[in-house]
């Protein structure tokens, strides 16, 4: 009789272990299922654009040449304006706002507005494009300084063409120190995850064409 009831209570034993084996299984799978859920469903990795060799990085890394071009992109399209400054520029701003940081664009668009109001943007075109051979693959070490993980001295060396009407009125060559931080808060409004902080100091003249009126390097 002792050996039924011993079987029996073995067998017991045996289903509370499968029970709690099942409970604990069940959680693991709970807890499995929250971390899959609050996993982020879009992951930006900066790729370098050379992809003639490979490339090892962390991925909440940003290649130098990344931080570059993005400066380089945003401000030259700050800067571009075809028809009208007075009407171009302030609409950069504000389609690029996404890609600047809250500091920078009050500035931008009180430097604007006084730019207006002095009469330096009425009917004025103007681009600015790299000077050949001083652009990111001529000196990459001296172009982008690291101040950290999420911020950057960006140094750009640009031809500023300005025209009034058809005449050509400002033809300088400037270096821009842009300052550009880490902003990874809307991918959908800025996959960069980087924004323009404006300067890290005033705009240098570093050269003047023959046809340059003489008139100051304008942000």
């Amino acid at each position: 009789m002792s050996r039924f009831k011993n079987e029996v209570t073995h067998l017991q034993a045996h289903v509370r272990t499968l029970r709690l084996g099942g409970l604990a299984l069940l959680g693991l799978t709970a807890l499995l299922a929250v971390g899959w859920w609050n996993a982020p469903r879009d992951l930006t990795i900066h790729i370098p654009p050379d992809l003639r060799s490979g490339s090892v990085r962390k991925w909440w890394e940003v290649p130098p040449g990344t931080v570059y071009s993005f400066a380089f992109y945003i401000f030259q399209q700050l800067n571009r304006w075809p028809t009208d400054g007075e009407d171009d520029y302030p609409r950069n701003i504000r389609a690029l706002s996404s890609y600047l940081t809250p500091a920078c664009r009050a500035f931008l668009l009180d430097e604007a507005g006084r730019r207006r109001d002095s009469g330096e943007l009425r009917q004025r075109v103007r681009g600015v494009y790299e000077i050949p051979g001083r652009g990111y693959g001529d000196n990459p070490m001296t172009r982008v300084k690291a101040l950290s993980d999420d911020d950057w001295i960006v140094t750009l060396d640009l031809s500023a063409d300005e025209y009034y009407g058809a005449e050509q009125v400002k033809r300088a060559l400037v270096r821009y120190s842009l300052k550009v931080v880490r902003l990874d808060i809307d991918p959908e409004r800025n996959p960069f995850g980087l924004a323009l902080d404006c300067y890290s100091q005033a705009p240098q003249r570093i050269g003047r064409s023959p046809d340059d009126n003489g008139e100051e390097p304008a942000p």
